[in-house]
């Protein structure tokens, strides 16, 4: 089980992040490529991602990236720096900055971890990354952001909607009741009692904030129980997995809904499904602010979704009939 304890100071600098942390998606739906335990709403998802992996013929690259982030046990902590919260850009230069010591202390525990689980070494590239070669640091970089883009990026408006959803509930639980309120709401996946919050199925560990607060990041591809930092010096974090409906599923285009209401508004409709205002809208589709809110109009006028107002945004989400269209197909 793992035990973080806070104080009273710990309480007023934790906080949520706004965004899942990319490189952290990254290492998670890598082992999602191998399967997980209670991921069977990811098996499609799965099916196609392999698919494209193999017509991109990544070949050593992604074999190294796979023995990183092993489906059990241990994974470098280099790989996941705090940084990549503000973008990936910033997460991929803080590992290629990271200290050399550090890539070989780690490697060699997980290489350790490899070897007591499945009784194989590493591939023959963490040796270099070991060794600290600046070519083989930036062709994991490399290999990382292609990965993004061929297994994550296609599916980003599900994502954003799954994740968005899921701070929809958090945030209220923070507007009536603080951070505790939010802490207790994140239950069953753990338990909050007396400054101590409890994540059970955790492998045995002890988190003492001792006034540095705790950043909680929603993940989309975490599927089990929430998880940390195997170093308990660095920045402290807690990776909790997002509520996930049929909605915003990685299950590509909804080719029926589609050719019902048309491709755009089946896209919008997806998008709002979280809940979003009419600038978010555009954004994750990808239309100007003006159509957006047209194609809202049209979406609220068969009452597949409400709008309210918020001060100066409007803020759609989907209503029961909406949710029905899309959970139907």
């Amino acid at each position: 089980m793992l035990r973080i304890f806070f104080t009273a100071q710990d309480i007023a600098r934790t906080r949520l992040a706004p965004a899942p942390d990319p490189l952290w998606e990254i290492v998670l739906s890598l082992q999602m490529l191998r399967g997980q335990r209670g991921d069977l709403l990811f098996s499609q998802w799965r099916r196609e991602t392999a698919r494209t992996l193999r017509r991109a013929e990544l070949g050593p690259r992604l074999e190294l990236l796979l023995a990183l982030a092993p489906e059990l046990g241990y994974f470098p902590d280099f790989i996941t720096p705090d940084d990549s919260l503000r973008g990936m850009e910033y997460g991929l230069e803080a590992i290629r900055s990271a200290p050399n010591e550090t890539m070989r202390h780690e490697l060699a525990l997980l290489e350790h971890s490899q070897l007591l689980r499945t009784g194989k070494r590493l591939p023959a590239g963490a040796t270099r990354l070991a060794r600290g070669e600046p070519a083989a640091v930036t062709e994991l970089t490399q290999t990382m952001r292609e990965y993004y883009e061929l297994a994550i990026q296609p599916h980003q408006r599900g994502i954003e909607a799954a994740v968005q959803a899921d701070r929809n509930l958090r945030l209220d639980a923070f507007a009536q009741a603080g951070i505790e309120g939010l802490l207790a709401s994140l239950r069953p996946m753990m338990t909050w009692n007396a400054g101590e919050l409890q994540v059970h199925g955790h492998r045995d560990q002890e988190i003492h904030l001792d006034g540095r607060g705790l950043l909680i990041i929603p993940s989309y591809f975490c599927v089990n129980h929430p998880m940390t930092m195997f170093d308990p010096t660095l920045p402290p974090v807690l990776i909790y997995p997002v509520s996930r409906s049929p909605a915003n599923l990685p299950h590509g285009q909804r080719v029926a809904l589609a050719g019902l209401i048309g491709q755009t508004r089946a896209a919008m409709l997806e998008a709002i499904a979280g809940g979003c205002t009419t600038s978010e809208l555009a954004r994750r589709v990808g239309v100007s602010a003006a159509s957006a809110s047209e194609h809202a109009a049209i979406l609220r006028s068969a009452r597949l979704i409400t709008s309210h107002r918020d001060r100066n945004r409007m803020v759609h989400h989907v209503t029961r009939l909406g949710h029905a269209l899309l959970n139907g197909l």
